[in-house]
This record gives structure tokens, C-alpha cells and sequence, in this order.
């Protein structure tokens, strides 16, 4: 018979590994989840790496108080899921393309907002500008912490013809990478499809996709080269810009000791400069890669970033802006950056 002295004494045992929590032996992991095909720490998509450096640095400098698990190309759930399991604290972080929870939060919208970013340069000032610090507010308010700001530069792979000017895109079916790229490649009289990039190679092999519009590192890691005759690149100059911070779930951040929550934010903030040299990497090497595959290869100059550019303001950012006064003044604020 189970007495209540054994009962009590069980019970003051166990506090002690409660107020444990993630620094005791045979803690679970955090789990990162994202869409990108998995790697090494020193290879593969940089996406990928970066989730792993990051990783790899917390557990040493928390002296494996914190552990992580990655899993990359959507293994542990499916990649549009993994924004609203953040929220609820189902998943622990996510590397995940901001727009993708458009459809959800509203203003995220803003992280592919076809012209407003035209540089990495530019995008770096996000982080410190009124603009970050609004996504930052709009984000912690849907349960979600930043710990990495990731920027990417994008362009275009097309199997018959060259996207290089809006008038290119007549009679085209193109995957543009959020609701905004989609308006204005409907203005240029295109035909849109809505998809994840892990999904882009499929349609393009099938010709349910004439085009698609990704990062630098998609074209790269999906191996869109295999389907495609040209490509426009995003080196130098680009109207495609897509945010893809690394995110933490607010409820699993707050769960942690102090200095936890600090050592993850300045790891995350060391990482985006990897992210950034990466980027402009993988923007120079599509290049090299499609050429090599025997394709066209096309950039971007300043008259066509301002065709597409105009464009973009009297529709994308027009509909944006009038979803609510809050979407409003973020393109406002970002607007200030240009």
C-alpha cells in the first residue's frame, strides 16, 4: 500500500526536476522544422546550415542545457502548417518564409512586397528600423519571437521563354511566392498559381507552370535548372526580396530561464550576417549552375526594377495598404527605407 508519507516524499522529489526543465539531463530537444532540403552543417541549402550553426552554437554555449533537433524539408510537419503551430507552441522554431502566413496575419504580407526592397543593404535596415520593430510587435502578438531576420534576393526560372520585363509575362502561367507578387503578375496579364517552393519543380516539369518566381537558394536546391531554358537572376538588383527570419514560439521562449532567451537571441542576431553571405552566394551561383545546364541567364537593370516597381505601387501595395490601418502604415514605415 502506497502510504501518504510515500506519496508527499515522491512529490517534493519531483519538484527539483520540474524546476529543472530544459537544463536537466535527458531534456527533449527543440525542434526545428523547415521546408528547405536537409544537409550538413557544412553543405547543402544555407538555410538549412544556418538552422544547424545555430543549433550547434546554443547547445555549446548553454553547455547542452539546450539540445535541438532539425528537421528539414517538411519531415515533421507539412510547410504551410508550421506558422499556426508556432503560435499555439506545437512546434518550438521554424526557418519559415514570413509571407507564407499572409492568408493568416495580414500584415506579414509585407515580407514579399514586390519592389519595396530592391537590396540587402536596404533589407538589413529592417531589423532596427520602425518598420522591424512593427513586424517585431505584430508578431509577438500572435505568439511568435524573431530570432533570426533572414533576407533573400529571388528571380525567375521559365521553361520557354525569358520573365525579365512585366511585358514578358503576358499568357504566362507563373508562381509568383505570395498574394502580392500574384497581383501584379495579373496586371502584366499573366495567369498565377499558388504553391510552396518545394512543390515548384512538379508543376514546372508537368506544364502546370510556365515560370516561377523564388529565392536564389530555391532555384539552387530544388534543382529548377533541370526544367528551365532561362532565368532572371536576383544578383545586384532584385523586386523580389522575401523575409525568412528563423521564428521561436513566444510560449516556449518565455518558458525558458533568462539567460536561455538571451544566448538564442544573440546567436540568432550572429546568424544573419551568414545568412546575408550566403545569399548573395547562392544569387551568383544560380547563375554559374543554369548557365552550365545550358540555359539563358538574364539581370536585372534599373529600368526594369522601376517598370515592375510601378507597377507593384498602383496595385500590390495599394491593396495592401487598404486591408486595414495597421497594414497601412507598416508600408508607410517601410516605405521610409527606400
Amino acid at each position: 500500500m502506497i502510504t501518504r508519507r510515500r506519496l508527499l516524499a515522491g512529490s517534493v522529489a519531483a519538484v527539483p526536476l520540474l524546476m529543472f526543465g530544459r537544463q536537466g539531463w535527458g531534456a527533449e530537444p527543440l525542434k526545428i522544422s523547415h521546408q528547405f532540403p536537409g544537409g550538413t552543417i557544412d553543405s547543402g541549402d544555407f538555410r538549412d546550415r544556418l538552422c544547424r550553426k545555430f543549433a550547434q552554437d546554443v547547445e555549446a554555449r548553454t553547455k547542452g542545457a539546450l539540445k535541438f533537433q532539425i528537421y528539414p524539408g517538411s519531415s515533421l510537419m507539412k510547410t504551410n502548417a508550421q506558422f499556426s503551430a508556432l503560435r499555439k507552441g506545437a512546434l518550438d522554431m521554424s526557418l519559415y518564409p514570413i509571407p507564407y502566413a499572409g492568408g493568416e496575419v495580414a500584415e506579414l504580407n509585407i515580407g514579399l512586397m514586390p519592389g519595396l526592397v530592391t537590396s540587402y543593404e536596404q533589407a538589413a535596415t529592417w531589423k532596427t528600423a520602425e518598420v522591424g520593430k512593427a513586424i517585431n510587435d505584430v508578431l509577438l502578438e500572435k505568439g511568435i519571437v524573431i530570432v533570426s531576420w533572414v533576407w533573400q534576393a529571388g528571380g525567375v526560372a521559365s521553361r520557354a521563354v525569358p520573365l525579365v520585363n512585366p511585358e514578358d509575362a503576358k499568357g504566362m502561367k507563373v508562381r509568383g511566392g505570395s498574394k502580392e507578387m500574384d497581383m501584379i503578375l495579373k496586371a502584366a496579364g499573366a495567369s498565377v498559381l499558388s504553391l510552396p517552393s518545394n512543390e515548384i519543380y512538379a508543376a514546372m516539369q508537368t506544364g502546370a507552370a510556365d515560370a516561377a518566381m523564388t529565392s536564389s537558394t530555391s532555384l539552387i536546391s530544388f534543382r529548377l535548372e533541370e526544367v528551365s531554358k532561362h532565368l532572371t537572376t536576383g544578383r545586384g538588383k532584385a523586386y523580389w526580396f522575401m523575409l525568412e527570419p528563423l521564428l521561436m514560439a513566444k510560449s516556449v521562449f518565455d518558458a525558458l530561464p533568462k539567460d536561455q532567451q538571451q544566448m538564442i537571441l544573440q546567436v540568432g542576431a550572429e546568424m544573419e550576417k551568414f545568412g546575408t553571405e550566403q545569399a548573395k552566394v547562392d544569387d551568383k551561383q544560380v547563375a554559374e549552375i543554369y548557365l552550365k545546364a545550358g540555359a539563358k541567364v538574364y539581370d536585372l537593370d534599373d529600368k526594369a526594377i522601376k517598370k515592375w516597381q510601378a507597377l507593384a505601387r498602383d496595385t500590390a501595395w495599394k491593396d495592401y495598404a487598404a486591408k486595414s490601418p495597421n497594414c497601412a502604415r507598416l508600408l508607410q514605415l517601410a516605405e521610409k527605407t527606400l
